[in-house]
């Protein structure tokens, strides 16, 4: 099949909906499928759309659904549209009724939408190859973080990982760790690009009075890579998200997470995880913080869990979901 990916995302960005639409195209090409990742669709002739985002990719879903009624529509629903826009946007409700199918990344997402339309939900978890990094790319900068640094008596890295955006909530984790005892050896590694020069000035100043907090800024793939897996916990402190890469990324690293409990984090880690905090919560982060740096038997319980959940995030998997779904529709 001929098939257009809509993603609002610019091209070469590292926003997730770029990084998921690259990740989609290239499990739909080894499936043989001719695949093309576009902004927006203008009258194309495709056999199939997938469209991320339902309010942002509203006008080429409804253009898309009036050119070729009988094709299928799929579209794929981000976290703010499942935590944000549904509720007050007709475009985006009005995308769910012209879909297919509705891909959700986690399976809490149905919760969020009329019973009328769970029976087109499909789950697709996002995979991660062993020898694949987060995708945020390189500034030059760098930084030696410890292996295997609490056993050595050394820092005991924390990597957060995510462009510097509100909805990430990016500095929960360094204003946390300003609670922490003097004696702790927590260093939080922070990887990802300001989205506005605001948020930098804020990073620059977190490292000038938090000795802890060390913003690295935008890393090569590798590099992102090779920190979040000599780490010993990886910290997702967002307000919402549909479910979020870094999540699949940390498991198949071996790397325990301390996450904020948004049903996004919960339809992936699920409802009995111990490593969750109140969203803007950082004192409650900072007792995690404290318990994980001090009691071997809460990251091993973290780490146990994370085990456990790491082959749903198997390349094969999401492959399969995809083989399967374009066999349900053709």
């Amino acid at each position: 099949m001929k098939i257009g990916i809509v993603t609002p995302a610019p091209p070469r960005s590292r926003y997730g909906n770029r990084v998921t639409a690259v990740r989609w195209a290239g499990i739909l090409r080894r499936l043989s499928h001719r695949v093309s990742i576009i902004r927006a669709y203008e009258g194309e002739a495709y056999d199939l759309l997938v469209a991320l985002h339902a309010r942002r990719s509203y006008p080429s879903i409804r253009r898309f659904h009036l050119d070729h009624p009988e094709h299928p529509l799929l579209v794929a629903l981000t976290g703010t549209d499942l935590y944000k826009d549904l509720p007050g946007s007709r475009r985006a409700r009005q995308s769910l009724e012209l879909a297919t199918r509705l891909i959700v990344l986690q399976p809490k997402a149905s919760e969020e939408l009329p019973s009328h339309l769970h029976a087109k939900v499909r789950v697709i978890y996002q995979s991660v190859s062993r020898r694949s990094g987060s995708g945020i790319r390189g500034s030059g900068k760098d930084t030696k973080p410890n292996a295997n640094s609490a056993s050595r008596g050394r820092s005991f890295d924390v990597v957060v990982i995510g462009h510097l955006r509100p909805v990430k909530d990016p500095f929960c984790t360094a204003r946390a760790a300003r609670h922490l005892l003097p004696s702790s050896r927590v260093r939080v590694l922070h990887l990802g690009a300001a989205m506005d020069e605001g948020m930098a000035r804020r990073a620059r100043a977190e490292m000038r009075v938090n000795p802890r907090y060390l913003w690295l800024g935008e890393q090569p793939r590798r590099r992102v890579q090779q920190i979040l897996a000599s780490s010993s916990l990886c910290v997702l402190s967002s307000k919402l998200e549909g479910g979020a890469n870094v999540v699949s990324e940390a498991i198949v690293a071996g790397v325990p997470l301390l996450a904020s409990r948004i049903p996004g984090s919960v339809g992936l880690l699920g409802e009995s995880y111990s490593g969750y905090f109140r969203v803007g919560d950082t004192e409650g982060l900072a007792q995690l913080l404290h318990r994980a740096e001090t009691d071997p038997a809460l990251l091993s319980k973290l780490r146990s869990h994370c085990r456990k959940l790491a082959p749903r995030f198997d390349p094969g998997g999401e492959q399969t979901a995809w083989h399967r779904l374009l066999q349900e529709l053709t």
